[in-house]
């Protein structure tokens, strides 16, 4: 699990049940995207909650996920975001 520390103290990550991350101070959640089924039964990621683009369609619910995760990770996450 990254965090990442932002110049004036926020702490940003991709939430999971890693850490107790209350430890760190008081929390606040937001949603990153959206992985829904379209009407075709592929999966669509939405990424627009982060000004991010829209992914897929995918096959597999798992890769979308996965397509979710790549791209939090090397345009929100990262830390010279």
């Amino acid at each position: 699990m990254q965090l990442i520390i932002t110049p004036k103290g926020q702490v940003r990550c991709i939430y999971a049940e890693a850490i107790d991350l209350t430890t760190i101070g008081r929390m606040s959640i937001s949603r990153g995207s959206f992985v829904e089924p379209n009407a075709d039964g592929q999966w669509n990621v939405d990424l627009s909650p982060v000004q991010g683009p829209r992914l897929g369609p995918f096959t597999q619910r798992s890769a979308a996920l996965q397509s979710e995760v790549d791209w939090l990770e090397r345009h929100w996450i990262s830390p010279s975001c």
